[in-house]
């Protein structure tokens, strides 16, 4: 009745199906070693002692709460992997769980730091508070935040920018109000959380440094030798030699030989037992069935491929074998078959889909290896991925295949005459295994046939095979051993695949006790994993094992796996002499194998190395610090019939000295010959000749290169200390990355990694490699639990090491590419990394401990020289004293003319009798219809008519202000001048936005009670606006002035049209907000707007008869007096265009250019932006609509910043297939002290382009560089200096004239200079400097006005009108933004337009500093997944291009960056944003 018993190995498998299930992952065990994780543990109760918060990265809930695991994490594709430990180890292996750190802080501390008044909830970002929902970026109610002169570009939709023109966040006022109580929203405790975070950052970097490495001078320091440096002491090596190759009567001339003769004479005798999945024998294949099938094949594959006569392979013709490696059988007969046939097979992994990681490179390995065809099982057939068709994929970079199924039905049975040829092995390529190299090139080594016999030969030799025993094996050295070596013997062989181990751990070890195996050939994987499996079995018995080959032996962490096996399975038979390690690689085979010891004789000596004397490249015995130690054992003798020598790993092959690292080289019949088809490569590693200290050769014989760093200890025992493919060089120190892996994992990681996978690679940034560490994440891990593993790892990596960490990612499990045998494909992590596309879950960066060649901050000079002698200097120097000037606006002839432009008011009267129904503007709608036009005369009575309602309703006095308050159209330029006919001071302000009242509509409010104004003139829709419920809900409605609406007014005439008794009273007041979120009004004189006007029409030569496009915000600045003013002055018709008409209308500007033939049109940059954006891809349909902008001959872009050039350029490339001509766009240049300094004319040169030199700019220089130099800025011209304005460059610390190769501020004088900033507690003194000011030396009486923008002027090659060279002015940005770091002056854009190109998903970003740290804010155009990968891709951008480190990375959605009306980027408000905790950031990293 009882059910049967099932087997032991069933019954096992289940119980640890239960346990994996529970237990979730455990450590990476090949890396085990209990000494180090005390030593780790050790290390890390040292630093808990110092106390230390980091700060924890802020993370918005959305981003980390993620999806049920199901669907975050791919399926486990390879079931499990080559390094992982699907079994758990007995808690009686684990380190004790340290004690939570207390000085790491949890977030839940964050959380109590925050002041409960705070105006937006803390919790959005909160990575705790479990209910927080992300809120809306507005106020709460109770607080009524402060007026705002920005705009957030939302992205919804980019056309927002021309609309809601005035935005929302916070304002400087810092001409009217004190700079405090504007500084923060009201309600935000200055300590918020992100300062409190940016105090533990600063805290942290306050921390004593790791002493620099190197000292500074140069762009970068260069590593100087510390003289505490360890170093090399011994005698230069001397070669070691290996014993002499037996030679025994009957080793076969051939491989293929020995199997001829074997299937003839012992057919009958096993050579190979395949086992299923349970590990139970699946076949026997004996030595006659491989020899016929073999022949069979050979058959086939020479005769029978083509079509009837054609031969389609040839003997050396290369064949790719792809063959699962649980079916061992069909793989050996596909093997000898192509030896049997003299084709070369090139054994490769079976690819499962088209992106498995490497494939690409695999296909570069079949492409230079020439292969077309593959020799395939058909189960293996069936399961390779295919197309719909039913054909097989055609995979990433791999040549066309053609596949041949190798099974024996489909095989040709030979003629009876048919004999395959077998000659004597010779040096042709036998066979070609493959290996992928650090930077995951796969490149094919070539072995030939004399090389593959000889190595057979050494190999019986080391191991002393004899003919008839039986060999266990299970890893891919299998083929030297057990397909090439045991063929050669007799040998049987039983094969136990990656599969069944992964099922049954123990099949191995129950496979020798059943077969009484004398030889296992077993990596430190396996041997661990049948520690963990062995307590089900107690009968089993190794007595007869002779040799325990450990085939990775020369990992130096394989020690304690021996050890741990031969504690557990001594008890079982094994003999401690038999565990035998050796050391091997693609390129020199087997390099070493320890021999089968005596038994009772001494075991080989462990050398306990010191783990910094390894960095240096020394061997120095390890006795102070036993935390850094370095246990390894030895890898046995060099194999019989080779020389050994260690050279240099780096630079010529110079000999080693006896106590220093190097590569170890060989010379041996048995080794590689080539990288086939590489010759290049090859040379480099297969005929090396060692040279001594002196550089001379020793001798002729060349060596190869193993790829493996060791040294020779005593008695001639060779040990390897680590794989050249796994060196990081950091500052001239070299780290092994499996001693940074062990280190790891000894931080106890079971709560944090996913089956100990950890990836660890080195990335050159700024003149270094860097350390990156990359883990897969538990599906469970806590975000606390991966932090404080992540801050522990730093420190044991820098208590052990002493080398710092770059950066440190978390990926959520099973995301990293994986190798054939489940292990991290490091190469293609790598690449993920450096091209955004990890999407780690958390990440930290550490730049600021591990970046120690910065150059050190540059010291400003004390201004000690005399400003006279600095003049002198620079004219001896042969440079000019920078300053420029555009013509003279030339006198006035006709006293006609001088009445008519003494004042705009009469300009237009005049205009008015003279010329009435000359059309002077044209307004156009979404469709391009004309909505409005105004001639003279409509104009002129218009004006007449609210002149009128200003003195009667209003009852307004002479030199009152009024404001302005329409949307851009005719009704606004009517008001203009109605307000000059009545003697008032106009001020025009952008009308609030209907759907964004709370944010727009303080502005108004504060520019009306700033102006002091006593009325407001606008259209009645607006006026109901005012008075709305929803604008009480954010301003005073009650206490608006005299609201006039001028919609529908009756026909009055004013009694007098008022004129001014001088030209220098005020005509208008301009308000505007600049980029530092300052909103400044400057006073505008009538005298100036007619200098401004005059000078503009000869500029750009307007007259009567001319037309232009206008497609601007009329607001403020130049837009404001292109749209209101020049066409009264100059009588030209323009064309007005309402800048957010193109939100419903995209290509209206363009086709209105088109349309109407217009010669010269001004837009700004958001218009251009828009054009780009959203056109750029039609151009054909504009063409096809007959869109044609060939009549274009200027396109000005309207702006008060440095031109951007890259806009500008893709605008012109974009276009000029509807004919725009590369030459047509400009731009222009104003600032607030003068509104126009340059503008693009019609005549004189071209806008010229020059490349600076970007580090000599952060010193204040301008050195110019050829196009394409590295670290090269390009500038555009801005535009030709206009008539009767001259520009001078001067230093703003000692207001002294500078040299034409410095950078500095530009000072303007020009009779079109604004009068002064709009105060009305009347402090023009404060601010008087920048209107009314002199140089210290040089010319001390003209009067200069200061821009606030830093520039340079440079002569050009071209000539201007008069024939005389041209200079030019280059804007380079604003002094007000410009960041001091390190000394250095840097501008934001340029930082700004690095990060931008640091990845795809970066839409826009921006810069600010807080206390001298760096804060990078990037808003995110990807998924929210991508967010993190552009943390490390933005710190090395900054740090490549511009030596910074970043302090923090923030984050955000599109949309958050604010921008003003003219779209330039308000990055105070950002700030103040930020650090009042409103972002709602999606991620903040702070970088270590």
């Amino acid at each position: 009745s009882h059910a049967p018993p099932s087997s032991s190995s069933s019954r096992y498998r289940e119980r640890r199906a239960r346990r994996t299930h529970r237990s979730g992952g455990t450590r990476d065990d090949r890396y085990r070693s209990d000494i180090h994780t005390e030593a780790v543990q050790a290390a890390l109760a040292k630093h808990k002692e110092e106390k230390m918060a980091l700060p924890m990265p802020t993370k918005r809930r959305s981003t980390y709460v993620q999806s049920p695991i199901e669907t975050r994490t791919p399926p486990d594709s390879s079931s499990g992997s080559e390094d992982e430990t699907a079994v758990r180890r007995q808690s009686s292996v684990v380190a004790p769980q340290p004690q939570v750190n207390p000085n790491l802080q949890s977030p839940e501390s964050w959380v109590n730091h925050i002041v409960q008044g705070s105006s937006t909830s803390s919790s959005a970002s909160s990575t705790l508070s479990q209910e927080a929902k992300p809120q809306p970026q507005t106020h709460s109610e109770n607080s009524a935040p402060p007026p705002d002169v920005t705009m957030l570009k939302q992205c919804s939709n980019v056309l927002s920018l021309c609309v809601r023109a005035v935005g929302c966040v916070t304002v400087y006022l810092s001409l009217l109000l004190p700079l405090s109580t504007f500084t923060l929203p009201v309600g935000v405790p200055v300590s918020s959380r992100v300062s409190t975070k940016i105090q533990q950052l600063l805290n942290t970097l306050k921390r004593p440094k790791r002493p620099p490495l190197m000292s500074c001078c140069l762009s970068f320091t260069v590593p100087q030798p510390d003289p505490n440096t360890p170093k090399p002491e011994g005698r230069q090596i001397i070669p070691v030699k290996g014993e002499p190759l037996g030679v025994v009567s009957n080793w076969p001339p051939a491989l293929q030989a020995a199997l001829a003769r074997w299937g003839a004479t012992q057919g009958k005798s096993p050579a190979l037992t395949a086992l299923d999945i349970t590990g139970k024998p699946l076949y026997t294949l004996t030595y006659g069935k491989l020899w016929s099938r073999s022949v069979k094949l050979a058959y086939t594959l020479l005769n029978k491929l083509g079509t009837k006569n054609e031969q389609i392979l040839k003997p050396g013709d290369r064949v790719a074998l792809v063959y699962p490696n649980s079916d061992p059988g069909m793989f050996w007969v596909a093997f000898y078959g192509c030896l049997l046939a003299e084709v070369i097979p090139v054994p490769i992994e079976v690819p499962l889909s088209r992106k498995d990681a490497g494939i690409s490179q695999v296909g570069f390995l079949l492409g230079s290896c020439g292969v077309g065809l593959a020799l395939t099982s058909e189960i293996c057939l069936k399961g390779l991925p295919k197309t719909p068709t039913g054909e097989i994929l055609q995979f990433k970079g791999w040549p066309r295949m053609k596949w041949v199924i190798t099974d024996s039905k489909y095989l040709t049975k030979p003629s009876k005459d048919w004999q395959p040829h077998i000659p004597t092995a010779n040096t042709d390529p036998a066979y070609i295994e493959y290996k992928a190299n650090k930077e995951g090139t796969v490149v094919g080594v070539a072995v030939s046939k004399v090389a593959m016999l000889t190595h057979c030969q050494s190999l019986t030799q080391a191991c002393n095979y004899c003919e008839g025993d039986v060999d266990c094996l299970d890893i891919d050295m299998g083929l030297w051993h057990g397909v090439l070596t045991a063929v050669m013997n007799r040998i049987h062989t039983i094969s136990v695949p990656y599969a069944v181990m992964k099922a049954c751990p123990l099949s191995w070890v129950q496979r020798v006790h059943i077969h009484k195996a004398r030889v296992a050939l077993v990596k430190c994987r396996d041997l661990h994993w049948a520690m963990m499996a062995h307590r089900e079995q107690r009968d089993i018995s190794l007595a007869s094992l002779r040799m325990l080959i450990v085939a990775d032996g020369a990992n130096p962490w394989s020690v304690s796996s021996c050890d741990a096996f031969l504690n557990k399975f001594q008890s079982h038979g094994l003999k401690p002499e038999v565990i035998c390690p050796c050391a091997t690689s693609p390129e020199a085979m087997t390099v070493a194998i320890r021999r089968p010891g005596v038994p009772g004789a001494p075991l080989p000596a462990r050398a306990i190395l010191s783990m910094g004397g390894l960095s240096h490249g020394v061997i120095r015995v390890n006795t102070e610090d036993k935390n850094s130690a370095l246990t390894v054992q030895d890898v046995g003798h060099v194999m019989p019939g080779a020389l050994m020598c260690i050279v240099k790993p780096d630079g010529p092959p110079q000999l080693c000295k006896t106590d220093e690292i190097g590569e170890i080289i060989i010379n041996s019949r048995a080794g590689g010959n080539m990288y086939y088809g590489l010759p290049g490569l090859t040379k480099n590693t297969f005929e090396v000749i060692p040279v001594n200290a002196n550089g001379v050769p020793i001798g002729e014989i060349p060596f190869v290169r193993s790829g493996l760093l060791g040294f020779v200890g005593p008695g001639s025992l060779i040990f390897v200390v680590g794989k050249i493919e796994g060196l990081l060089m950091v500052s001239g120190r070299r780290h092994n990355a499996d001693d940074l892996v062990a280190t790891a994992l000894a931080v106890e990681p079971v709560k944090t990694v996913y089956r100990g996978r950890i990836a660890v690679f080195s990335v050159t940034v700024f003149y270094d490699e860097r350390v990156v560490i990359v883990a897969e994440q538990r599906p469970d891990a806590s975000e606390e639990d991966s932090f404080q593993w992540m801050s522990r790892v730093l420190q044991a990596i820098d208590s052990i090491h002493q080398v710092g960490l770059y950066c440190l990612a978390l990926v959520p499990a099973n995301t990293l590419p994986k190798t054939p045998l489940g292990g991290i494909h490091i190469s293609d992590t790598k690449q993920f990394f450096l091209e955004g596309n990890l999407h780690p879950c958390n990440i930290l960066m550490c730049p600021h401990t591990c970046v120690t060649n910065l150059p050190k901050p540059r010291q400003k000079q004390p201004v000690g020289v005399g400003p006279a002698s600095v003049m002198v200097g620079n004219l001896v120097a042969g440079k000019r004293i920078a300053q420029a000037a555009g013509r003279d606006l030339g006198l006035i002839e006709d006293q006609d003319l001088v009445r008519k432009h003494q004042y705009l008011t009469e300009a237009l009267q005049w205009r008015a009798q003279t010329d009435p129904d000359h059309v002077l503007y044209i307004l156009l709608n979404a469709k391009g219809v004309t909505v409005g036009t105004a001639t003279c005369v409509q104009l002129h009575k218009r004006a007449e008519k609210i002149a009128a309602a200003l003195t009667e309703k209003g009852s307004i006095n002479t030199g009152e202000n009024v404001v302005l308050l329409y949307p851009p159209g005719i009704d606004l330029i009517a008001a203009f001048y109605g307000c000059l006919y009545a003697g008032c001071v106009p001020v025009n302000v952008r009308p609030p936005h209907p759907q964004n009242l709370a944010a727009t509509l303080p502005t108004v409010r504060m520019i009306i009670d700033v102006s002091a104004s006593a009325c407001i003139l606008t259209t009645q829709n607006l006026m109901r606006t005012l008075r709305s419920k929803e604008a009480a809900a954010s301003v005073n409605v009650k206490t608006w002035p005299t609201i006039i609406d001028t919609d529908d007014l009756p026909r009055r005439r004013p009694p007098q049209i008022y004129k001014p008794p001088t030209a220098e009273m005020i005509a208008y007041l301009d308000f505007s907000v600049s980029t530092t979120g300052m909103l400044t009004g400057v006073k505008i004189s009538h005298a100036a707007v007619s200098a401004l006007c005059r000078s503009i029409k000869l500029q750009c030569e307007l007259y009567s008869s001319r037309q232009i496009a206008i497609c601007l915000d009329p607001y403020c600045g130049l837009g404001f007096v292109l749209w209101c003013l020049a066409s009264v002055y100059s009588g030209h018709q323009s064309i007005l265009i309402p800048p957010f008409e193109l939100e419903t209308s995209l290509s209206l500007w363009l086709s209105t250019l088109s349309q109407y033939r217009i010669r010269d049109t001004f837009c700004s940059y958001s218009v251009m932006e828009l054009c780009t954006k959203g056109l750029g891809t039609q151009t054909d349909l504009l063409k096809a609509r007959g869109v044609n902008l060939s009549c274009v001959r200027s396109c000005v872009v309207i702006a008060e910043e440095r031109p951007r050039l890259a806009l500008t350029h893709s605008f012109s490339k974009l276009f000029k297939d509807v004919g725009l001509s590369s030459r047509a766009v400009s731009t222009a240049f104003g600032s607030r002290v003068n509104l126009a300094i340059c503008l693009q004319g019609t005549t004189g040169p071209d806008p010229c382009t020059v490349y600076v030199d970007m580090k000599s700019l952060r010193h204040d220089r301008v050195r110019l560089v050829e196009r394409g130099a590295p670290q090269s800025l390009p500038l555009m011209e801005s535009g030709k200096i206009l008539p009767g304005v001259r520009v001078i460059i001067v230093n703003p610390e000692t207001r002294g004239p500078l040299g034409d190769s410095h950078l500095g501020e530009i000072w303007v004088n020009s009779p079109h200079s604004a009068s002064g900033y709009y105060t009305i507690y009347g402090e023009e003194s404060l601010q008087a400097d920048h209107f009314n000011t002199k140089l210290s030396f040089g010319d001390p009486h003209t009067l200069w006005a200061r821009t606030g923008y830093l520039g340079f002027v440079k002569r050009t090659e071209l000539l201007d009108a008069s024939g005389d060279r041209h200079d030019a002015l280059f804007v380079v940005g604003s002094l007000d933004e410009t960041l001091e770091l390190r000394g250095l002056r840097y501008h934001p854009t340029d930082i700004e337009t690095s990060v931008s190109r640091a990845h795809r998903s970066i839409a826009e970003s921006a810069v600010f500093t807080w206390t001298n740290l760096l804060v990078v804010v990037s808003e995110l155009c990807g998924s929210e997944q991508d967010a993190l990968d552009l943390v490390p891709l933005i710190t090395n951008v900054v740090l490549e291009e511009h030596h910074l480190i970043v302090g923090v990375v923030v984050i955000v959605d599109p949309g958050v960056i604010p921008i003003n009306s003219r779209g330039e980027k308000q990055r105070m408000h950002l700030r103040d944003s930020f650090l009042a905790d409103q972002l709602d950031p999606i991620y903040v990293a702070y970088n270590m």
